[in-house]
């Protein structure tokens, strides 16, 4: 099941013995289109905080959508390491939160999660063998907000085919599917959606995801393609 990550923002979050707050932002790999960590606002618990959580704690939503269960207890929760200081996130910050969970390290394995396609709770994982000289080839990471990139223009050959408007997220792998665009003017402002296989690169200084598109590709697609789909 595809989820436009639009609607996830705000969505209470459930530990197993209480609330902890609502979503306020993703990271996502900019490299690989997976979500990597929900950015959880604990408001009046932890006053001031923001707490990463990634999808190996997911237990799902609820029934109505309305929250987002963790396997996790407040106390682990609390005592995790904190983001506010280690921003940006940097792999030593990864490395320090990944093995306080005992969770495998997803940079570190084939796979979207080390283990596997989904993120799941795993035994515990073999300690890391770094480089002699410190520095691991796999330190360069690309964590980007999801609200942050939101808005980005969509740069095809030929112009500019629209803004990001959101993201098309499967809810069991957390990959990100698709870009939800909105065309503008020179597609009759349609709602658009681009698979991000089809993405080239992002820009972020020009704040641009440029693609291998152009506007006569968009204009051929029929709506049941896969690749780019009128969104519903």
């Amino acid at each position: 099941m595809l989820k436009n990550i639009n609607e996830i923002y705000g969505t209470q979050v459930a530990a197993t013995d209480g609330n902890i707050g609502h979503v306020r932002d993703f990271y996502f790999d900019d490299q690989s289109w997976i979500i990597r960590y929900m950015i959880v606002d604990t408001g009046n618990w932890l006053p001031g905080r923001q707490v990463l959580l990634s999808p190996h704690a997911f237990d799902g939503f609820g029934p109505d959508g309305d929250a987002i269960s963790v396997r996790l207890t407040k106390d682990q929760i609390e005592n995790c390491p904190s983001i506010e200081s280690h921003r940006p996130v940097t792999r030593q910050y990864e490395r320090d939160y990944f093995h306080y969970y005992s969770w495998p390290p997803y940079w570190n394995n084939s796979g979207m999660w080390g283990v596997g396609e989904i993120p799941v709770l795993p035994p515990p994982p073999v300690p890391e063998n770094l480089p002699e000289n410190g520095h691991d080839p796999k330190d360069d990471i690309h964590l980007r907000s999801t609200q942050s990139v939101t808005g980005y223009d969509i740069a095809a050959a030929d112009g500019s085919l629209g803004a990001v408007a959101g993201f098309l997220v499967d809810h069991k792998s957390w990959a990100i599917l698709n870009l939800v665009v909105e065309t503008g003017p020179w597609y009759a402002c349609k709602r658009i959606l681009i698979s991000t296989s089809a993405v080239q690169n992002i820009s972020y200084p020009d704040e641009k995801v440029v693609v291998k598109l152009t506007r006569a590709d968009i204009q051929r697609t029929r709506e049941d393609e896969v690749a780019i789909a009128a969104a519903s």
